[in-house]
């Protein structure tokens, strides 16, 4: 498993869970971070007709804001991993925090996006599924210019908050919207 979005000052926190075959292994599998966009889409699409099974949930603006960033990603990360056709025995998590997950075992592993294929590919279709949804906010809200910078806090994305106040998207307790007279 793996997350995407958890630093941006808008949009949802993805996250993803992804069980590879053995028998077809994908090759270029790595940190979403270090791909291209085009790279990581080409990849998304192989993953989901390679892998035994794969799974991406988020969790929403309101729920970041009501219980913080990190349990908004716990709350996402046990949704994907609900989500797969396939129960796991064992979840290989990116990072050092895991969910509680019923009959599921966990292993965090940190920095395990460069080192894990299948967190690889989790943290791949994570990253694409969320850059998708930004593309979605930008076309509702074109003078923010999240198709530019992905909700994260860009100068000029904080200048268009100041100029244009805040969607129904922007996390309403990140720093410095939080401290804005909007």
């Amino acid at each position: 498993m793996d997350e995407a979005g958890r630093g941006p000052l808008a949009g949802e926190v993805y996250a993803a869970a992804v069980i590879l075959s053995p028998d077809r292994p994908i090759l270029g599998l790595k940190d979403s971070k270090k791909l291209s966009s085009k790279r990581r889409s080409e990849l998304s699409i192989e993953i989901k007709q390679e892998a035994l099974a794969w799974s991406i949930s988020f969790s929403t603006v309101d729920e970041i804001d009501t219980l913080n960033i990190l349990n908004a990603t716990i709350l996402a990360m046990t949704r994907a991993v609900e989500g797969l056709s396939v129960r796991p025995d064992l979840a290989l998590i990116d990072g050092n925090r895991a969910p509680i997950l019923f009959g599921v075992a966990t292993q965090t592993i940190i920095k395990g996006d460069q080192t894990e294929p299948c967190i690889s590919a989790a943290s791949i279709i994570a990253k694409v599924a969320r850059d998708e949804r930004l593309m979605l906010l930008d076309q509702m809200y074109p003078q923010w210019g999240f198709r530019a910078h992905k909700g994260y806090g860009t100068k000029s994305h904080i200048e268009a908050i100041r100029v244009f106040g805040v969607t129904p998207f922007h996390r309403k307790s990140f720093e410095p919207i939080k401290s804005m007279n909007l």
